[in-house]
């Protein structure tokens, strides 16, 4: 089974920055995309920043509203991605969600969610 733990949320000032990490562990085989999704009260889940990994093509893809302001980044040795997020504002206030795409023997191709971690800009 596939576990993903994020850590790195908090209470930041508008203007600030936050990096949050997420690590997977398990019988992982291969991972091709990671990414990061947040949820605002009372909000739909929405996509923020989404990678590939440099074996397919490495590329990035980012909400229009984070664009310039947050950078994702992977560490595949340690099966960890990290999600940079400068020049914070008010409507950044969100549970980040981490997601994998990962092969399991036995299972095959399947997304995984991790638990969610709190981000608060203050205004």
């Amino acid at each position: 089974q596939v576990q993903l733990v994020e850590s790195g949320g908090g209470l930041v000032q508008t203007g600030g920055s936050l990096k949050l990490s997420c690590a997977a562990s398990g019988s992982i085989f291969s991972t091709d995309a990671m990414g990061w999704y947040r949820q605002a009260p009372g909000k739909q889940r929405e996509l923020v920043a989404l990678i590939t990994s440099i074996t397919s093509g490495s590329s990035t893809n980012y909400a229009d509203s984070v664009k310039g302001r947050f950078t994702i980044s992977r560490d595949n040795a340690k099966n960890t991605v990290y999600l940079q997020m400068n020049s914070l504002k008010f409507e950044d206030t969100a549970v980040y969600y981490c997601t994998t795409r990962s092969y399991t023997m036995g299972v095959g191709w399947t997304d995984y969610w991790g638990q969610g971690t709190q981000v608060t800009v203050s205004s």
